[in-house]
């Protein structure tokens, strides 16, 4: 097709996209991190402030980081709404200073954020790997789900019943011994 990109070009437009895209979330006054549940930002400040002399707002929609009189760090919406009751703050002692950091439980668990506030510079969130989730990180009832799936196709590839057709022949089994009087020669289990 003419005019499409080559690979190696096409892989310089992305190096490209990607450096530029680092410097300008690198010029952002806070450093910001994000997994398909939930947000985090941290923000430096100098050592001699403590949280009295902090501006914090978060609202559904909106997030505000102040010093009480000077400009605000981060004022702006939100891409997307967070659960208030679920986010919170701190202000922590580091090596350097003091950190600011905030964290926002996504109402929606099941998308990436291009930016912290709409007014700052975006990300590719096509450009996202996810990190690999664990058993242990799901809720009982899809975890139990997971695993029975897990077990069925382990079975399957054995060539042995799965647990649902294992719980018929069980279930044919004791209907069996309960009526000695039936014939079952050509019963089939479908």
């Amino acid at each position: 097709m003419p005019g499409s990109p080559t690979p190696e070009e096409r892989d310089k437009a992305d190096a490209e996209l990607k450096a530029k895209e680092e410097a300008e979330q690198a010029s952002l006054p806070y450093k910001w991190t994000q997994t398909i549940k939930d947000l985090d930002v941290t923000i430096s400040i100098d050592a001699k402030y403590k949280a009295r002399d902090l501006d914090i707002k978060l609202t559904k929609n909106a997030l505000k980081v102040a010093i009480k009189g000077q400009n605000p760090i981060i004022d702006g919406e939100l891409p997307h709404p967070i659960h208030v009751d679920e986010s919170t703050w701190t202000l922590e002692t580091v090596p350097d200073g003091k950190e600011i950091s905030i964290h926002l439980d996504k109402v929606n668990q099941m998308e990436w954020w291009p930016h912290v506030i709409t007014s700052a510079p975006k990300i590719d969130t096509s450009k996202i790997q996810p990190e690999n989730s664990k058993l242990s990180d799901l809720d009982g009832e899809t975890r139990g789900m997971v695993e029975k799936m897990m077990y069925d196709q382990r079975m399957k590839e054995q060539g042995k019943p799965t647990s649902d057709e294992q719980k018929k022949m069980d279930l044919l089994e004791q209907f069996k011994k309960q009526h000695p009087e039936m014939d079952f020669s050509n019963a089939k289990i479908g």
